[in-house]
């Protein structure tokens, strides 16, 4: 079994979040294992141990992206943070 990219999008439930949950989807590949915590439900410790402080939120493996500091998270980001590229 092959290491995965581990992928994880803290979200509020907003169109915003939905938008960055549909595009990290779309550029995962194999290689990468996406979770999607919806912090109204779940994830909160997680979250707090990252340092989450805004929604939308990617952390790739166990790194907040740096794009989720400080503007929207586009798609060359996530492909710079590995996202989509098989390892």
């Amino acid at each position: 079994m092959s290491k995965k990219r581990k992928v994880e999008v803290f979200t509020g439930g907003c169109p915003l979040c939905d938008e960055t949950v549909k595009l990290v989807k779309e550029l995962a590949c194999p290689s990468c294992e996406v979770t999607v915590y919806d912090l109204r439900n779940e994830g909160m410790d997680k979250a707090k141990k990252y340092g989450v402080n805004s929604v939308p939120n990617v952390v790739v493996d166990g790194k907040i992206l740096e794009c989720c500091k400080r503007r929207k998270i586009t798609a060359k980001d996530l492909k710079e943070a590995g996202i989509g590229i098989p390892l």
